[in-house]
Parts: structure tokens; C-alpha cells; sequence
């Protein structure tokens, strides 16, 4: 009889595994299917409708791109009158490159973090706050462009992106 139940016990355990598992990948997949159409509307309407035809597309696949991270940048943040606070900020950087600069990108990671430090520093915590996750990313890359236009060399990625920002 003990064998039975845990029988019954284990068979109900399973079946509450497998429809947890597929109740999450409808749920998943319906919500990238979301993503996917909220994606193509929006382009759908930069371009002027579905007619309209980019002139950059030249039916060439776009580059595979790499992925190159600079985790745990800090920064400590000035209070509002300049006074030492202590609070700060954490980002990870991604950089977006091209299979043949990613050594390149990897051996410019401490001017990047370089870039990154100065360029984030002159905050406050109060601007800080106030700014999201995209003008942080806009920051960076013209801090970034600035940085290679003055030593006149071209950047061995494409963009910088904002993997992850924690403001303390």
C-alpha cells in the first residue's frame, strides 16, 4: 500500500512539473511574440509604413556582432553642493563590436573604464536618479567618440550599451 501511494505521490509530482514548464513557456513565448510585434510596428512607423524602403538595406544580412562586457565600473557621486556623500554608481558596459575588433575592444578595456569613470563622476546624485538607463548610454558613447576623435583613431566597437546601472 505505502508503495502505491508514493506511487501516486510521484506521478502527481511530475505532471505538476510538466504543466508548471508549459504554462511558463506559453507565457514566455507569448510575451517575446509581444516584443516581436511592438518591434515591428515601431519600425513599421520610423519607416513611414510598410512600403517604405530603408536605403541603407542593400538585402545584405546585417554583421554578427560580438559582445564584449566591462563589469563593476564604480563611480562615488557628489552630493548637491559638492559635499562628500556616500553614495555611488555600479554599471556594466557591454560593447558592441565586430568578430575582427573584438581583441582589439578587449585590449582597450582599461581606457574604456577610463572614459566611463570621468565621464560619469561629474554627477551628482540627484542627475543621476533623474537620468535613464538611454541618456546614461548616450553619455558614454559621446564620451567614448570624444576620447578616440582626440587621439584621432576610430573606435573598435560600434555602440556602448548599458548591460546593468545600480545607483546607491
Amino acid at each position: 500500500m505505502k508503495n502505491r501511494t508514493k506511487l501516486i505521490g510521484v506521478i502527481a509530482v511530475v505532471a505538476l512539473l510538466a504543466a508548471g514548464g508549459a504554462g511558463a513557456a506559453v507565457w514566455w513565448l507569448k510575451a517575446d511574440g509581444i516584443k516581436t510585434a511592438a518591434t515591428a510596428a515601431g519600425a513599421d512607423a520610423a519607416h513611414g509604413g510598410k512600403d517604405a524602403k530603408d536605403p541603407k538595406d542593400d538585402g545584405k544580412p546585417a554583421p554578427d556582432y560580438k559582445y564584449v562586457t566591462l563589469d563593476k565600473v564604480l563611480v562615488m557621486l557628489r552630493g548637491p553642493n559638492g559635499s562628500a556623500v556616500s553614495h555611488y554608481m555600479a554599471v556594466d558596459i557591454v560593447f558592441k563590436t565586430l568578430p575582427e575588433q573584438e581583441k582589439r575592444t578587449k585590449d582597450h578595456l582599461p581606457l574604456l573604464r577610463t572614459v566611463a569613470v570621468k565621464a560619469l563622476s561629474t554627477h551628482t546624485v540627484e542627475s543621476a536618479q533623474a537620468m535613464s538607463v538611454e541618456q546614461f548610454a548616450q553619455l558614454l558613447n559621446q564620451a567614448y567618440a570624444e576620447s578616440y576623435a582626440a587621439d584621432r583613431r576610430d573606435a573598435p566597437f560600434a555602440e556602448a550599451l548599458i548591460g546593468k546601472l545600480i545607483i546607491e
